[in-house]
């Protein structure tokens, strides 16, 4: 079989085997319960959606055709760099600074990665991402993620 899009057939490669561990790791833990579910119940749900997705793109790979095959680039290593410490900084940060502060500056630092930044876009996506948060984990499921600094919050 011939691939008729380099591009679509490694993202979609990539995205099987991503979603693929997720789901693996995420059997170690409890699944719960639909009305309460445990640590694996999400991990493993978009893991498995994240692996399908994949499927659909590599089959797409393998059966349109493109003009040129769709090469892939070079890496964008920069940005992935800016994303990924961003990620890593959300991950340090939010127990002691709170969702409500660690999240906009996820958003803002993963923001500059790109090479359209604009303080207006990115403060409307970091209000409504620190919004819809709150209204899923904290109200919705009732987890305990702080929200404040520790210094605040006591």
């Amino acid at each position: 079989m011939k691939i008729k899009s380099q591009r679509d057939f490694w993202s979609g490669l990539m995205f099987i085997v991503v979603g693929l561990a997720f789901g693996l790791g995420a059997l170690n833990y409890s699944f719960g319960s639909s009305a309460r579910p445990g640590p694996a119940y999400f991990p493993f749900g978009l893991g498995f959606l994240l692996a399908v997705l994949g499927g659909f793109t590599l089959f797409e790979a393998l059966t349109i055709d493109t003009e040129d095959g769709e090469p892939v680039g070079a890496f964008a290593w920069k940005p992935l760099a800016i994303i990924v410490g961003s990620l890593v900084l959300f991950g340090i940060l939010l127990p002691w600074l709170g969702m409500f502060i660690a999240l906009p500056l996820l958003v803002f630092t993963s923001a500059m990665a790109g090479d359209e930044f604009h303080w207006g876009e990115a403060t409307a996506n970091a209000a409504i991402l620190t919004l819809g948060s709150w209204a899923i984990f904290i109200w919705g499921l009732n987890l305990t993620i702080p929200l404040l600094p520790t210094f605040l919050a006591r």
